[in-house]
């Protein structure tokens, strides 16, 4: 297996580790709304986003080829 491919596993089994034991639920307050969900559900959201920003960075900053 590629660097990549393992890297990119390790991530996914840690990634699934921290949401299945966060299972309580807590309050989102962003600016003037509040929100009750699952942890487990923000952080995947969480997680999602940043993945997004990060491949949206880096194929707007690559260089064409």
């Amino acid at each position: 297996m590629k660097p990549k491919v393992i890297a990119l596993l390790v991530l996914i089994i840690i990634a699934l580790i921290i949401v299945l034991q966060n299972f309580h639920v807590v309050s989102f307050r962003l600016l003037f709304w509040a929100v009750d969900m699952s942890l487990i559900i923000l952080t995947l959201l969480t997680l999602v986003i940043g993945f997004a920003a990060g491949y949206l960075t880096a194929k707007l900053t690559s260089s064409p080829q």
